[in-house]
């Protein structure tokens, strides 16, 4: 206990408290004053708790710090009974409930930091499910469960971000390094540029390669566009098949119908329906509120330990037998009409089990159903947005199959061909390459030539000046293409969109009302907001000045209260002393004796006196006895003596008197 009070007050005497206690000072400390350095303690782990508890109910700060303390996952030590001792001990600033908390917590202050934190966004506000009918409040608590869940991939993020080791040193050296490197890109620029100034007609050359990087570009985004439009047909044509397929699906159904066999199966599923609903759902339902209720009362009572539950244990074993006995004894009284009424119990009951047992096998059997034709469906889609064809069944699959067999020999043989054509390609390469080199080799000739005659890069510009031809013949050969492909593909997509434009005709109408209502609010939203979150904004500031002087004002009259109190208890302190001082002065000066004898001095002088003479008549006893101790120990030997002696005596009279009594006879 001592270890732990120090280990208190080294860390209550360290920042951020800083209450410069020893060791007895904090142990005089009053139950309001241990109490409220645990609230401090707390307030630093949650900024949420400052509060000062002689302006809080006894019972609100105990239940504050309760619930703050099981977020916290503080266990107190012992069972049940233990917790209600805790409570109250906490109530009233116990020093054994106190002192544990204190430790507990000042170990771990900076986990326990992060625990709060975390207990502010994580604790599960519980919606009852009443109130989660409305839609309204069932969106709101889906997106308050999304955000519960992000804020939780957000957090993990920033902790491995904390833990993965990235210094500033190292980033400082990446950007250092990518300096560098732009740099020499610069310089590489400017190189370029000097060649290129040498060179005749660049301005027209380089205008030339920006046109042709501008049509590049363009073409580049055609073709983007041509294949969205592309995909967008491709989906809409899947989606009227699936619809047609629907609608045929739909028409057979109906046809192969017959009115008789369609009461039949309504009958059965009213039945069944009415069964569920007015037998099945009703019992799951009262059983589903008795576990609750059970639950919550589990929930509402203290944690319990591993002695309770064996007393429980017990107090059930004995519930059970005298249930065992009641029924033994029951079936002892009971009559034989009775006993025919409990065989049909028994079979009424052995029966509705059995229907509750089929319907909930019905019921998972169309769950399964259920669950397959979904499958089912989402299958066949996936089938369709892959290739756009149905699912092959039957005599097609078969014929799907040959059709394979048959491709597969095919694809043997041109896997063989690749396989001629990939060796030939390695041979190609290798010629290639040494191709290149010679090339390269060929190019530095030529360099080194064109610099001796003073014209260099004239073969670079030639070779550029003639692809960039060739691109052009190429890329006008692509838009004449393109063009007409475009054309055509606008003629459809105009009369498919003057078809959507007459059937949404309608609808664009109410929607343009629908938005001039909508801008109409959006604008009287945003006015509203920006007063709001003037408003706030303002009040915010005052609320934080006002706490700012109450909280210092506050500090100050804590520390103007403790002064005064001190002081006022030191004064209280020395006038005691000074009024015991003058009233021994004036009973040892009185000439008075009975006011004399009322001094402390003359009763100690008296005490002292007594216990003298007390000690010296001790003295004398103690003489007296080791005087008298070696006679007296001699006299009770020769008494001890004479009781065996007389004892022996009385043997040996009554042996006579039995041997007289004998001859006698």
């Amino acid at each position: 206990m001592s270890d732990q009070i120090k280990f208190i007050v080294d860390n209550l005497n360290k920042e951020p408290f800083r209450k410069n206690y020893n060791l007895i000072t904090f142990d005089s400390l009053e139950p309001m004053q241990l109490l409220q350095i645990l609230n401090d303690v707390l307030a630093e782990i949650d900024p949420k708790q400052v509060v000062d508890i002689r302006e809080e109910m006894p019972e609100h700060t105990a239940k504050r710090m309760l619930s703050l303390l099981g977020i916290l996952k503080y266990k107190p030590p012992g069972n049940a009974t233990d917790m209600s001792t805790f409570r109250q001990g906490l109530v009233i600033g116990s020093k054994p409930v106190i002192y544990p908390v204190l430790h507990w917590l000042l170990q771990r202050t900076n986990e326990l930091k992060k625990r709060a934190y975390l207990a502010r966004f994580l604790i599960k506000l519980e919606v009852p499910s009443e109130f989660l009918q409305d839609e309204t409040v069932a969106d709101t608590n889906k997106q308050y469960e999304e955000l519960m869940e992000a804020f939780k991939t957000l957090h993990k993020e920033c902790e491995q971000l904390k833990t993965s080791g990235f210094s500033t040193a190292e980033i400082r050296r990446d950007i250092s390094a990518m300096e560098d490197e732009k740099d020499q890109l610069i310089k590489r620029v400017e190189r370029l540029k000097k060649r290129v100034e040498t060179v005749q007609n660049h301005q027209r050359m380089l205008k030339i390669a920006r046109q042709l990087r501008v049509e590049k570009e363009r073409e580049e985004f055609l073709a983007q566009q041509k294949q969205e439009q592309k995909n967008q047909l491709f989906h809409a044509v899947q989606r009227l098949q699936r619809v047609q397929n629907q609608l045929k699906s739909m028409r057979h159904a109906a046809a192969d119908a017959k009115p008789e066999s369609l009461m039949k199966r309504l009958e059965e599923e009213i039945k069944f329906n009415s069964y569920m609903v007015t037998e099945k759902f009703p019992k799951e339902l009262e059983s589903k509120k008795k576990e609750l209720h059970f639950l919550q009362k589990v929930v509402s009572e203290p944690a319990m330990g591993h002695s309770d539950l064996l007393e429980l244990e017990s107090n059930i074993n004995e519930i059970n037998t005298q249930i065992n006995q009641l029924i033994e004894k029951k079936m002892m009284r009971n009559e034989p009409i009775e006993g025919k009424l409990s065989l049909y119990r028994q079979q009424a009951s052995i029966i509705s089990r059995k229907k509750e047992a089929k319907a909930e096998e019905l019921q998972e059997a169309k769950e399964k159903l259920a669950s397959l034709e979904r499958e089912v469906s989402v299958k066949t889609n996936q089938t369709r947005e892959f290739d756009g064809t149905e699912v092959l069944k039957g005599d097609e699959f078969k014929r799907y199959v040959s059709k394979l067999r048959s491709k597969s020999t095919v694809f043997k043989k041109k896997h063989q061909i690749i396989a001629e054509f990939k060796a030939e390609f390695g041979l190609l390469q290798r010629t290639e390459e040494l191709l290149k080199q010679r090339h390269e080799n060929i190019q530095h000739q030529l360099r080194t030539i064109e610099e001796k005659k003073g014209i260099s890069g004239y073969s670079y510009t030639q070779e550029e000046l003639e692809r960039v031809s060739a691109l052009k013949s190429e890329v006008d050969e692509m838009k004449g293409r393109t063009l007409d492909d475009m054309s055509e593909m606008v003629k459809k997509l105009n009369s498919l969109v003057s078809e959507k434009k007459s059937a949404l005709a309608p609808v664009i109408k109410e929607l343009r009302q629908l938005r001039q209502k909508c801008q109409e609010l959006t604008q009287e939203c945003d006015e509203k907001k920006s007063q709001y979150d003037s408003c706030a904004a303002g009040l915010e500031s005052n609320r934080s000045k006002l706490e700012q002087e109450v909280r210092g004002l506050r500090e100050e009259c804590l520390q103007e209260e403790s002064r005064y109190h001190y002081t006022n208890c030191m004064i209280k302190n020395l006038e005691v002393q000074l009024r015991r001082a003058t009233d021994e002065m004036k009973a040892y000066v009185s000439s008075d004796q009975q006011e004399k004898r009322k001094a402390i001095r003359q009763q100690y002088t008296k005490n002292i006196a007594e216990q003298e003479n007390l000690g010296k008549k001790l003295r004398e006893k103690q003489k007296a006895v080791r005087e008298s101790h070696g006679p007296n120990m001699k006299q009770a030997k020769m008494w001890r003596d004479f009781e065996q002696l007389m004892e022996c005596k009385k043997q040996c009279f009554l042996k006579q008197q039995s041997q007289t009594s004998i001859g006698q006879d």
